[in-house]
């Protein structure tokens, strides 16, 4: 599994001081809710035999490993990045309408990331508690699906402290516009890592990943 933790200069790191004021002097975090058009994505995963949220929780790792900010972390009081981050889900368990935390080693082949999953989903979804998978990694990250629920803005517990300053997505029920299905997604980045250019680019890679599986899925 990759761990791999990358040490950051805060005397050569351009964000150091916005770092600093969005951590000391005015800790801040800010949250997004957009509508993506899933349509072609939905429709390639169903015609290849598989489950939509694996792909959604691929397409969203895939995209935070190809920026940095959304990977921040200290370790051992060292500020870096990891190159990678696993998502870490809820599964639901339907006898009690319980949930359980789960997660899945992120892989950047789709094919061996959906394996990993139907894995994970054999041996641990089944397990009730609140964790059904233990020996969750330090680089995770929350990402989730409320499928009863159509939002246009969701509010989770604001950043405190911590050591880490990951994202936080969370994904809302579908519903069509026109002839198109859409999706409620939720985004939470910590100000000190990321400004609304970075959350903008995540979220514009976000679409065109929805809008072109043909360059991950197939």
């Amino acid at each position: 599994m990759n761990r791999e933790f990358h040490p950051i200069d805060r005397n050569t790191w351009s964000r150091t001081p916005y770092f600093y004021y969005f951590t000391k002097m005015l800790p801040t975090g800010y949250s997004l809710t957009v509508e993506v058009d899933i349509t072609n994505t939905y429709h390639t995963v169903k015609r290849g035999g598989k489950k939509f949220f694996p792909a959604y929780l691929y397409l969203a790792s895939r995209l935070i490993s190809r920026q940095q900010e959304l990977r921040i972390a200290e370790q051992n009081g060292q500020l870096g990045y990891y190159e990678v981050l696993h998502p870490s889900y809820a599964c639901f368990h339907e006898d009690d309408k319980t949930m359980s935390s789960l997660w899945t080693e992120y892989d950047s082949d789709f094919e061996t990331f959906y394996s990993n999953y139907m894995e994970d989903q054999r041996q641990y979804a089944g397990n009730h508690g609140i964790v059904a998978k233990t020996d969750l990694p330090d680089n995770n990250y929350m990402v989730g699906m409320l499928p009863w629920t159509q939002f246009s803005s969701y509010a989770p517990v604001p950043y405190g402290i911590g050591s880490n300053y990951f994202p936080v997505l969370q994904a809302g029920r579908f519903f069509d516009k026109g002839d198109r299905k859409m999706m409620p997604l939720f985004i939470t980045v910590h100000h000190a890592v990321a400004d609304g250019y970075h959350v903008g680019l995540f979220l514009q890679r976000f679409q065109e990943g929805m809008l072109y599986p043909e360059n991950w899925a197939e």
